[in-house]
């Protein structure tokens, strides 16, 4: 399929409105709509928040004059075709009499998955697909894991000297980075469904794990959603009066402990407490972990903990893309790294990795690497 260049440019503005539910869609996806007639954008919507209508009832009410009928839609995910919280988005298509409909990827939900490109064709529209498909993608990375791995997308972040450390060899790190890149991180956090941290993090840093920005920080018009708190503690060593648990917000906490007084202590400050068993010699089985957490619709986790938890998840290639702010500091040999990665000894022992992007966050650089 040949795509012209109008194409690509009302494709393009879908996929940047579609940005503009990044923190607040979940567990759905982030979706963008152009509506186009006779050359010229009649109406423009996104997805908003989940229970809301979707990114093509949104254009589709936009729209304050003129005829839909034989004008092209732009979509950037496939329009949905059965009804959950809300109707099928095909059938509000095919009512407004839309002739073309342009779609950047299709819809990997089982649910969709085909089923509403074909129904839109069965009403005699014309349906061309595959166009920025890999921007597309990326609007929803955890999403589509979820859909096609029964696993969610897997975001570290670090913050590191020049030379590579993320604390002095006290465990003292406040602050290794300045306060723009400091904000970052809360938008990180924000577009995140879950954060995910060890207990010796907690033991150490007694950190809240919470988004610390306002909505008009980060262009929203909805509350901050507040990401659900997932702890790997396996023998339970989570203090009750950590500061994370008095918080409203919600908390999971994954162990292998049996003490059901200690459970129940936690139940009542409002935490959940799932139990694993034991299947392995040390720790717990973190891709079991990840895929309760898909179960719970997680499609994004970020990641906030120490070397060990950090390096155990890229050495069970559970990791996704890591995130790291480098700042334009020097801690010495002493002081602790970035990962705990035991049994690499010679190159062929490396992990590869890509780096994706780089860009200036005030004084330090924000590197965005991927798993290769």
């Amino acid at each position: 399929m040949s795509f012209s260049p109008d194409d690509f440019t009302y494709m393009a503005r879908a996929i940047q409105l579609a940005k503009k539910g990044q923190y607040t869609t979940h567990p759905n996806p982030r979706v963008g709509c152009v509506i186009v007639k006779d050359n010229a954008t009649i109406g423009e919507g996104y997805h908003q928040q989940a229970g809301q209508p979707h990114a093509e009832i949104n254009a589709l009410k936009d729209i304050t004059d003129g005829d839909t009928k034989g004008a092209t839609a732009y979509v950037t995910l496939e329009p949905c075709s059965h009804t959950g919280k809300t109707p099928p988005c095909v059938n509000a298509l095919i009512e407004a009499q839309i002739s073309r409909v342009v779609i950047a990827m299709q819809d990997p939900n089982p649910q969709v998955a085909g089923q509403g490109i074909q129904r839109l064709r069965d009403a005699g529209i014309t349906v061309d697909v595959g166009i920025l498909e890999e921007q597309a993608r990326a609007l929803n990375v955890g999403f589509i894991k979820r859909m096609e791995q029964g696993l969610p997308w897997v975001r570290i972040k670090l913050a590191m000297s020049l030379d590579g450390r993320t604390a002095m060899a006290s465990g003292e790190s406040k602050w290794i980075t300045g306060s723009e890149a400091r904000q970052d991180v809360q938008r990180l956090r924000a577009r995140a469904d879950a954060i995910l941290t060890g207990s010796g993090t907690v033991l150490h840093d007694n950190p809240s794990l919470n988004v610390r920005i306002s909505a008009e920080e980060l262009g929203i018009t909805a509350d901050v959603k507040q990401p659900l708190k997932v702890i790997i503690d396996t023998k339970l060593t989570t203090p009750l009066d950590a500061r994370l648990l008095s918080l409203e917000y919600n908390t999971l906490i994954f162990t292998q402990s049996h003490d059901e007084r200690l459970k129940d202590a936690f139940y009542a400050m409002g935490a959940e407490i799932i139990h694993i068993e034991k299947t392995q010699k040390k720790g717990l089985p973190l891709k079991q972990i990840l895929q309760q957490l898909a179960k719970k619709e997680i499609n994004e986790i970020h990641v906030e903990a120490g070397a060990t938890l950090c390096g155990t998840l890229l050495q069970e290639n559970l990791v996704d893309e890591i995130i790291i702010y480098m700042a334009p500091i020097l801690m010495g040999s002493g002081a602790r790294g970035l990962f705990n990665l035991p049994g690499l000894e010679q190159m062929k022992d490396k992990i590869d990795l890509k780096i994706q992007d780089v860009r200036a966050v005030g004084d330090d650089f924000r590197l965005k690497i991927l798993l290769k």
